[in-house]
């Protein structure tokens, strides 16, 4: 067995106590409980998304290898298609959010 010494706050403390004594348990099976729990909901959530990553991850490299725009090619979009990519960032960012340039979305 190894130990692990954890700093808490005392209320924090305190809290842990409380919920050990509640669950039957000594204070360092519950921190072990609960960090076993949190892990393994960590890793389904990597797991459930690892495919979505991996397409980010692929679209993302595709780009980076893509040539720069020229500063004429802007007027190439249609009305729609620029309205598209004006809206874009409401659909990833949520309205009202900082976008990725620090931009609000509309």
């Amino acid at each position: 067995m190894v130990r692990i010494s954890v700093g808490l706050e005392a209320e924090q403390a305190e809290r842990v106590r409380r919920h050990a004594a509640q669950e039957g348990m000594d204070v360092s099976a519950c921190l072990v409980r609960a960090g076993g729990r949190q892990m393994a909901e960590t890793e389904a959530m990597e797991a459930r998304f690892a495919g979505v990553d991996a397409l980010i991850a692929e679209a993302e490299a595709e780009a980076a290898a893509l040539p720069p725009l020229s500063a004429d090619s802007v007027g190439d979009l249609t009305e729609q298609e620029e309205r598209e990519a004006e809206e874009a960032p409401a659909l990833i960012y949520g309205t009202g959010r900082p976008g990725p340039r620090g931009g609000v979305s509309a």
